[in-house]
């Protein structure tokens, strides 16, 4: 009981983090911190979001399985959320975050942060464009990533477009019930020296 109430606290203050930074602007609130960015609202700013996400889990193999969280929006930003069902396992954590970390590099975006905690390692980065997006592994081995839009012009905005992969869930999303042969493995990658 005392580990899982340590969790949600840590789990609180990765959140309390998240907004303080994207509401401060570390994560791209604007465009050269000039203002908006101009010829984008805040749905084409989440679609935007969403395609970032669904690019990132497209480049983990084998693939795991994934649902739509909630949708956070301020005066000119979305917050979209998703949560991985595939249970990560201790010692795949590592190799996960690596396969994620590699495509963002390739992808251009700047890596703000990583946290290489083993409870709740945790990466952070931002898009050329001024996204903010990370990717945090929690309580049993549960991935959650998070994708912040900079700054755009006010509109209202829709779910995202795109059926998760996972199973629809109705109320509060469980703790990760998928198991994968290779990600929720309990010894490491054969040849692998990541760490988290």
């Amino acid at each position: 009981m005392r580990r899982i109430m340590r969790t949600v606290r840590l789990a609180c203050v990765v959140v309390v983090t998240g907004v303080l930074i994207a509401g401060c602007g570390l994560l791209g609130d604007t465009q050269n911190g000039r203002g908006p960015l101009v010829d984008m609202d805040m749905q084409g700013a989440a679609e935007r979001a969403d395609a970032m996400f669904y690019a990132t889990v497209g480049a983990i193999k084998p693939e795991v399985e994934w649902v739509h969280d909630s949708t956070t929006s301020g005066s000119c930003d979305v917050t979209r959320y998703w949560t991985v069902m595939t249970e990560i396992s201790e010692q795949r954590r590592g190799n996960f975050l690596g396969v994620v970390e590699r495509f963002w590099k390739t992808s251009e975006y700047r890596i703000e942060m990583v946290n290489p905690s083993k409870e709740m390692p945790e990466i952070i980065a931002t898009s050329p464009d001024g996204f903010g997006i990370s990717v945090l592994i929690g309580y049993k081995g549960q991935a959650f990533f998070e994708a912040t839009t900079p700054c755009v012009e006010k509109s209202k905005v829709a779910g995202p477009k795109r059926a998760a992969n996972g199973r629809t869930y109705d109320g509060e999303i469980p703790t990760p019930n998928v198991r994968s042969g290779f990600w929720s493995a309990e010894t490491p990658v054969p040849g692998s020296t990541s760490s988290p």
